[in-house]
């Protein structure tokens, strides 16, 4: 039995049990070891917010502000970007949410429409 397999029983869970939430202060999955939010994680976060779209980004910024103090803490020079860890955790929902997708308009088509 490994280490964490250990501490999942001592603490009556199994591995499969275990969700893809983030570990701090290193903002790691706690279940895959993937820089969070990981794949699996964008997954279940877009089912659960898929109807509240605002509140997700709402959620992730919070986790934003506090990966970074996080982070920033543990280690200033291997912090990451800005505009890396805006994508990490704000770039991804974005381009998956149909609610903030920006369709442009042309100069042209504004006036025909005005006419």
């Amino acid at each position: 039995m490994t280490g964490q397999q250990r501490r999942l029983a001592a603490n009556g869970l199994t591995p499969a049990e275990v969700e893809h939430l983030p570990m701090r202060p290193l903002w790691l999955c706690r279940r895959c070891g993937q820089p969070w939010p990981c794949g699996a994680a964008k997954l279940a976060l877009l089912a659960e917010y898929r109807q509240e779209p605002v509140s997700l980004f709402l959620y992730l910024a919070g986790c934003l502000h506090d990966a970074i103090d996080d982070l920033h803490r543990l280690n200033p020079s291997v912090t990451g970007s800005a505009a890396d860890m805006f994508d990490r955790f704000l770039g991804w929902p974005a381009r998956h949410t149909h609610a903030y997708r920006v369709s442009t308009t042309t100069a042209a088509s504004i006036e025909e429409a005005s006419s």
